[in-house]
């Protein structure tokens, strides 16, 4: 056990007997040998239960994916905020990656409105810090185990402008939702101007036969904040009955 616990603090030897500084050692690089693997592998576990015991209580949530580049006066941060806002009258938690941008708007919109306000954030050379309106938060060293986070606890998901890393998500989640690897869940992508090409382009892919046409209504495209709400409020309460939520707020007192 020690040998696994200790084993980031070692220079490792690879396949080829070469040694392997820590500083280079890279996760997702190829074949390791097999003890590395392993503790890679504990690694991980431990951050998933972590972040199952952390999250276990704070749902049921909505995800907000966005940049973590656009300040407070961006028209894309106030609409941001603003779906925090509806999302804790909505009686529900909002999730974000817990970074800057995007991510501090829609936080900050459910923390300033009652509501609960998650960060499931990552560790990053840059960008990435954790933004103040989040009331419980997990950090994470991989995106994959984050974004398993991101949708595990969600019922909606609502897509702002992004990068790559924004992109990736709403793929990931779109993929997840079209092979019914999870259930159905309103997806909204948010500024018509920004996702218009794209969708456009998934239209190319229905027409190519690559996707279903019915895949193309898996996804909401609207400037309407009232339409992107009222689409998740009708899923909701067709399939779901709502309680009151009881807030334990020593839950989420900062640590």
């Amino acid at each position: 056990m020690n040998v696994l616990c200790n084993f980031t603090f070692l220079q490792i030897m690879d396949t080829n007997q070469r040694i392997i500084p820590a500083k280079e050692q890279v996760y997702l690089d190829g074949p390791k040998p097999r003890i590395y693997e392993l503790g890679f592998a504990w690694k991980v576990f431990k951050q998933f239960i972590r972040g199952f015991r952390k999250l276990h209580f704070v749902g049921p949530c909505i995800t907000v994916f966005g940049s973590a580049r656009f300040d407070e006066h961006h028209e894309y941060y106030i609409a941001a905020r603003e779906f925090g806002k509806r999302i804790a009258q909505l009686g529900f938690t909002t999730m974000t990656g817990g970074g800057p941008g995007i991510m501090e708007a829609a936080n900050r919109g459910a923390f300033e409105n009652d509501g609960i306000s998650i960060g499931c954030n990552i560790k990053l050379p840059f960008e990435q810090k954790l933004n103040p309106y989040v009331q419980e938060s997990v950090t994470f060293d991989h995106f994959f185990t984050r974004k398993v986070m991101l949708v595990k606890y969600s019922y909606a998901f609502i897509i702002m402008p992004g990068g790559f890393g924004t992109m990736d998500e709403f793929f990931e989640t779109l993929t997840l939702v079209q092979t019914k690897s999870i259930t159905n869940f309103p997806i909204v992508l948010y500024g018509k101007k920004y996702y218009q090409p794209l969708m456009e382009y998934a239209q190319f892919m229905a027409t190519e036969k690559t996707i279903s046409p019915e895949d193309m209504k898996l996804v909401l495209l609207t400037d309407d904040m009232d339409e992107a709400i009222n689409h998740i409020k009708t899923y909701v309460t067709t399939n779901y009955k709502i309680k009151p939520r009881k807030r334990f707020w020593w839950l989420f007192e900062k640590r």
